[in-house]
């Protein structure tokens, strides 16, 4: 086995027991609570609305809208790491068949592992700061990488059929 299809295989398995594990972690000992919370704002709004208590109920749909905005980050970071681990193992059983040397397939290879886990960590780290510059900065950059190194493989492919 040669060195990109050894990173593709090995570092998507690694990539996808990363994602099952952080989603263990995040169903164990923190979805419930979250969950609970943004139930509860939800719920507060709606009373505070019916009470004609409108700051209250804004405040409460504020907290629901930020509760829910950290919740479907957390929820893609697993499911983008496992999903994209799943696609390099993948790619990694058929990277033969990319028409370029041994040296561009590793490097097509590296950019797919690095923007595999640069994309969800930047992810994550929008719920440490919304909106903030750096972590949306990562999650575009692994995107990209990530974009780059599946259109290099579709060139491969249609090179390889051509």
């Amino acid at each position: 086995m040669n060195d990109a299809r050894r990173l593709l295989i090995f570092g998507g398995m690694a990539l996808a027991a990363l994602g099952m594990l952080y989603g263990l972690h995040y169903a164990v000992f923190v979805e419930h609570q979250t969950l609970d919370h943004m139930g509860g704002s939800l719920a507060g709004a709606f009373v505070h609305a019916a009470e004609r208590h409108r700051d209250k109920s804004q405040l409460a749909l504020i907290a629901y809208r930020e509760t829910k905005y950290d919740y479907v980050r957390q929820v893609d970071v697993h499911s983008h790491w496992i999903g994209l681990g799943m696609l390099m193992i993948v790619l990694g059983v058929v990277f033969d068949n990319v028409a370029f040397g041994e040296r561009s397939r590793l490097w097509i290879a590296a950019a797919l592992l690095l923007g595999s886990v640069v994309f969800p960590l930047g992810v994550i780290l929008q719920t440490a700061s919304h909106g903030g510059t750096f972590a949306s900065a990562m999650a575009i950059t692994g995107s990209a990488l990530v974009i780059a190194g599946l259109g290099a493989v579709a060139v491969g492919f249609v090179r390889q059929s051509a």
